[in-house]
């Protein structure tokens, strides 16, 4: 098998398709090689993975095609608590609450579920002629030539394109082929990630609550449920998830609080190793990486995907714009104004996270009293408030078009 295409995108995760359909709809032909069976993860039943999409990042899903199929089944996130604390004693007196009135975007943001994210990309995927999806395949070699870049797949097959843009996760092997080094460290943390059901309603309030070995996320999702990103110690984190459910909601409870009722399981649990991972440069001579293969974060505020989704929405507008202006999209002064747009933002915004997460997750007495002050500061300044609220939206500065629900 031989495909020849303008863009090839090596993984099927979340962010290839999301560049492949923003390149397809101005009229790129696309491959989108994709390591896992494409319908098995559309079709799973709720296991209690979801993603809080800020309002960019819905805005580009409006823009490709895909948020008609999610507007009915996404939450939207209508209020942000965040507090500091120590397990079973509650929060500090200091707090902050951002409400969705404070900016005139609607709601803050949207939770929806891996699932239902994987299949409207699909089914909006398998719509679109130009688009050629290759699932239950890998590329295992890759060759970045004057003209083209050509990969060689699993089964042997090969596809050649114009460029390579690697959405194959924070081990990229699109990187690692290409020569690109990586910088990063590994927080000691593990992510246990699960949903629970409970007696109250959540009211559309997401909560961040940090504790001494890591933070909590309770986000809002459809109905009475929540999702939940807990991070712990990796060895208190390995303990917990060994435990049963009925031990592990007892460990769960104290963290948890009761402002939200009786609270049970209600979907698997999963857990992640939490680490900075830093690609020393974004693109190679007709390759460029895309989200975690460039930026892998700490989950802290949910903002991975959504750097995944405006590194798509910048690559996606280079690429059409020169090919409008009869350029080589491949050529090396196009790929890297795309380095040029994304890396400075992504870097200061993993680093910001990466010092959040120091900041908040231990018990030092004066670091302790200096982050209450400063979230007691920020709660009482509007302008500030706001402008912490737009930056976590995506709607700060002049974000790519697609991320402004603009066409390409």
């Amino acid at each position: 098998m031989e495909i020849e295409t303008d863009v090839i995108v090596a993984g099927g995760g979340l962010n290839g398709p999301a560049l492949a359909l923003a390149l397809v709809s101005a009229g790129l032909r696309v491959a989108v090689i994709d390591a896992q069976p494409a319908r098995a993860r559309a079709e799973a039943r709720f296991d209690g993975r979801a993603y809080a999409l800020a309002v960019a990042s819905k805005q580009l899903l409006g823009a490709i095609g895909v948020w008609q199929a999610l507007a009915e089944e996404a939450q939207p996130i209508l209020a942000i608590r965040t507090s500091d604390g120590r397990a079973g004693e509650g929060a500090a007196p200091f707090f902050l609450d951002f409400e969705a009135g404070e900016i005139d975007a609607g709601p803050m943001g949207y939770m929806v579920e891996d699932r239902q994210l994987y299949a409207a990309f699909l089914a909006a995927m398998e719509a679109l002629p130009g688009l050629v999806h290759l699932p239950g395949r890998r590329v295992v070699a890759q060759e970045a030539g004057a003209a083209s870049v050509t990969v060689t797949l699993s089964d042997g097959g090969q596809v050649r394109g114009r460029v390579l843009a690697g959405c194959d996760g924070r081990q990229s092997g699109t990187a690692e082929r290409a020569g690109i080094r990586r910088t990063g460290w590994d927080y000691g943390q593990t992510a246990i990630v699960c949903a629970v059901a409970h007696e109250e309603p959540h009211l559309g309030t997401a909560h961040q609550f940090f504790m001494p070995t890591g933070p909590l996320a309770i986000l809002p999702l459809k109905g009475n449920r929540s999702s939940i990103v807990w991070s712990e110690t990796a060895a208190t984190a390995e303990a917990i998830s060994a435990l049963d459910d009925a031990a592990f909601l007892e460990v769960l409870r104290p963290r948890f609080g009761d402002f939200l009722g009786p609270i049970s399981l209600a979907g698997g649990r999963f857990r992640y190793p939490l680490n900075l991972t830093l690609a020393e440069r974004y693109t190679a001579p007709r390759i460029a990486l895309v989200g975690d293969a460039a930026h892998g974060v700490h989950p802290i505020a949910g903002q991975g995907l959504n750097l995944g989704f405006r590194d798509v929405g910048a690559l996606a507008e280079v690429l059409v714009d020169a090919r409008r202006r009869g350029e080589d999209i491949g050529a090396v002064d196009v790929i890297d104004r795309y380095q040029s747009w994304r890396r400075f933002d992504s870097t200061l915004l993993a680093l910001g996270m990466d010092g959040v997460n120091r900041l908040f997750s231990n018990d030092n007495p004066i670091l302790r009293s200096a982050r209450d002050l400063g979230m007691g500061v920020v709660g009482k300044l509007p302008g500030l408030r706001r402008a912490f609220i737009r930056q976590a939206a995506g709607i700060a500065g002049r974000p790519p078009r697609l991320l402004r629900g603009q066409p390409l």
